[in-house]
């Protein structure tokens, strides 16, 4: 009897993702517009920068461009964060960094669930930034207290969920049939909820404490609160937002603009003021759904990341109260610092770089230097910047603090946990910058076996 495939990891989270974004778009429109935007900037272009058009191409960064998403959820419990990293593994995600955004005045810490593997990335580089509220840092004790009775008297998991999560981890797998199914069940875990779990004065107590605590305690669930189409021009898409209908944020957060682009960029659409029915039958309303966009650039080493962040805080101080643009012009002066093209920023060991031999590199093996910078300066290899699959603590706090109607926060908490988040996830977060190092050394190791005729591959 023949049995019944699974499913890989990588089609699951392929079905999910697009399910997701069909999902947010009937539920927030302005979604829609803003990926009809995005695309066209896109497009648009690759058009006009046809060396970029052949970077991506040769990356194998082009096919992933119209998919690319990541997604925003914050969590209530340790139970929560435990089930929901249980969940992502069944499409091939997994927690990657460690994030405190007490430092910026928001009380949650997070970390990102997404695939590791370049074939992973490749096929779906889905991603869910993943945040899980500190009760601990309410301060109001009756509120910490009441905020526990309301978490723990829900379910943010169908039964169905639960059911096929643990068929995966029994069997193995899923079948067509069942990942189709978890599809549907998964997707309630996200789904808006125009229902309060609450009263209004309740409501409004959390409300008062943080916005985002109410955001969190509320509901019967994390709706995701943004989805985010990657850019290749974050700039000239922040300019045309409000042509679209978007009210923009009001700067972008993270690097400036560079003709190398660094690490990550974001910006947003304001968050939706959305009617509410709340226990009691009381009506208001709750503001926490936007629309996100990013542009990402190079992964920086540790040497690279300490100078980005040592120019970012310098930067921050000058351009406090500034509009974008003017923002934009003083954080560009900033990072001159840094340097503007890939090769300074290779030699000096300020970026990841993928090597891969070129046309000449593959009719020269066997026959070649051993040394990579020879095998470079010959043209037989070639060095890309490794894209950054993740994110940026201080920008994903400013994009929080943007959409929940707080100003800039300056009085940084330094209140990092990473132990009590790992043991409420029941699982070691994956250090980003070693997955990054390892993807560079595996490339090395591949290229200098090939040009000595190994075909053994790293």
């Amino acid at each position: 009897m023949t049995q019944t495939p699974f499913l890989s990891t990588d089609d699951v989270r392929d079905r999910f993702s697009k399910a997701m974004s069909a999902m947010y778009q009937t539920e927030v429109p302005q979604y829609g517009t803003l990926l009809e935007l995005v695309e066209s900037v896109n497009q648009e272009t690759l058009r006009q920068q046809p060396e970029l058009y052949r970077r991506l191409e040769a990356q194998g960064e082009l096919a992933r461009l119209s998919v690319e998403r990541h997604g925003a959820i914050r969590v209530g419990t340790a139970d929560e964060l435990s089930m929901l990293r249980r969940l992502f593994a069944v499409m091939g995600m997994y927690p990657v960094g460690y994030y405190d955004l007490s430092e910026a005045g928001v009380p949650v810490h997070s970390t990102a669930f997404r695939p590791i593997d370049d074939d992973a990335l490749a096929r779906n580089p889905f991603r869910v930034f993943t945040s899980l509220l500190r009760l601990e840092l309410i301060e109001s004790e009756t509120l910490r207290q009441r905020s526990e009775e309301i978490l723990v008297k829900r379910d943010i998991f169908t039964p169905g969920a639960r059911e096929l999560i643990e068929r995966h981890e029994t069997q193995g797998g899923l079948t067509s049939k069942e990942v189709d199914q978890f599809v549907k069940e998964a997707l309630e875990t996200f789904r808006w909820h125009q229902d309060a779990t609450v009263d209004l004065d309740t409501y409004h107590a959390l409300h008062d404490e943080h916005r985002l605590i109410a955001d969190v305690v509320c509901f019967r669930g994390p709706h995701i609160n943004h989805l985010t189409p990657r850019t290749l021009d974050i700039d000239e898409v922040q300019r045309r937002m409000p042509g679209m209908g978007m009210n923009p944020k009001a700067v972008i957060e993270g690097p400036p603009h560079r003709k190398c682009p660094i690490l990550l960029r974001q910006t947003s659409f304001k968050a939706l003021e959305e009617s509410i029915r709340f226990a009691g039958n009381a009506e208001g309303t709750h503001t926490a759904r936007f629309g996100e966009i990013e542009q990402r650039g190079m992964a920086l080493t540790p040497k690279g990341r300490a100078l980005y962040d040592q120019l970012l805080s310098e930067g921050r101080k000058q351009t406090a109260g500034l509009g974008n643009e003017a923002h934009q012009a003083v954080m560009e002066e900033v990072f001159t610092a840094l340097p503007d093209n890939d090769e300074a920023m290779r030699l000096e060991g300020l970026a990841y770089f993928h090597y891969h031999l070129t046309v000449a590199g593959q009719a020269a093996k066997g026959n070649a230097s051993d040394d990579l910078e020879v095998l470079i300066e010959q043209g037989l290899v070639e060095a890309q910047p490794i894209t950054y699959e993740d994110f940026l603590p201080v920008s994903a706090a400013g994009i929080f603090q943007s959409n929940l109607g707080g100003g800039q926060n300056e009085a940084y908490a330094g209140n990092a946990n990473r132990d009590a988040f790992e043991e409420a996830l029941g699982a070691q977060v994956t250090d980003e910058l070693s997955l990054y190092a390892e993807r560079e050394q595996a490339s090395k190791a591949s290229v200098l076996a090939s040009v000595e005729g190994d075909t053994v591959r790293v």
